[in-house]
């Protein structure tokens, strides 16, 4: 069995394109996805997946699996992503790319186990407002809060009842993983916040030349969870005649960034991924013999 490499960065770090350049050094790779939102097809350009070109240079898997209609959470993920990794495993080495912090710690650590959903606090807290309900969390829960995007709020609603079913904060419970310690060969592109910035910017600008808006437009149902998707509630408000192109991308600019500091925020924690400065000029191939010499790998 062929233990993967976890690949990890914040949003436009480049893992894609590192991932690939890694895939050409050795005889045989496959890579996995661990993005929450890659995960759906029909948001290939929203997501900045991997083209048709990228996904045809080596075997990918988890990409494009699920309609945006369909719920999936960290653990239901990390259960189809850890039996791709093992199956995978048996004949390729496994990249597993990521910028999902919580996604990916729930397949090299495990999740904590939490209280099952209760049907009557959960209609009580569906009532309240969303103001109401980052009050009550911010009382119960503040370091969970202060690292909880605000406004979702699904990850509100669901942090709230875990903490009171639990009789203890949500952030607590979640840090208490299966395994602390995982014996990982784990990588984390570290870009300043500048460079990440600037990348952000260019990479929205991509995506509106590339049909982004369309892509949307033609979009059916959507889960509670692919409605989290950057930059998709700002288009449907463009769409709707709520904004303006020029809004809309800054908007979008903005979000991201707010994005891409939490992740910052996150992978700072992560002690297991070796972190690979990465700047501005360097290219995938530099970076990806700074992965090889960083962390041994099959040859």
């Amino acid at each position: 069995m062929i233990a993967p490499l976890f690949l990890a960065g914040q949003t436009a770090s480049g893992k894609t394109a590192v991932a690939l350049e890694l895939a050409k050094r050795f005889e045989s790779v496959e890579i996995i996805n661990a993005d929450a939102f890659q995960i759906y097809r029909g948001l290939e350009i929203l997501t900045a997946a991997p083209s048709g070109e990228e996904l045809a240079a080596c075997p990918h898997h988890l990409f494009g699996v699920l309609d945006p209609s369909e719920e999936c959470d960290a653990a239901t993920f990390s259960g189809r992503a850890k039996q791709t990794i093992a199956d995978v495993g048996t004949r390729a080495l496994p990249i597993v790319v990521s910028g999902s912090g919580l996604y990916s710690k729930a397949i090299t650590h495990g999740l904590a186990p939490t209280p099952k959903a209760d049907p009557e606090l959960r209609a009580e807290l569906d009532a309240l407002t969303l103001d109401a309900l980052v009050e009550r969390y911010r009382s119960l829960d503040p370091d969970g809060a202060e690292a909880t995007n605000l406004l979702n709020r699904r990850y509100i609603t669901r942090n709230l009842e875990i903490s009171i079913l639990a009789g203890r904060p949500a952030s607590e419970i979640k840090a208490e993983w299966a395994d602390n310690q995982p014996d990982i060969r784990a990588i984390y592109l570290e870009r300043t916040r500048e460079d990440i910035y600037a990348r952000i910017d260019q990479r929205t600008e991509v995506m509106f030349a590339s049909g982004v808006v369309d892509e949307v437009a033609g979009l059916g149902d959507l889960s509670s969870t692919a409605e989290k998707t950057i930059g998709l509630r700002e288009i449907q408000d463009l769409i709707a005649g709520g904004s303006d192109r020029e809004t809309c991308i800054a908007a979008i600019q903005q979000a991201t960034r707010r994005y891409a500091k939490r992740q910052e925020m996150w992978f700072r924690r992560e002690e297991a991924f070796t972190r690979i400065p990465v700047a501005p000029g360097d290219s995938a191939e530099l970076i990806a013999d700074r992965v090889v010499a960083a962390i041994p790998l099959p040859a």
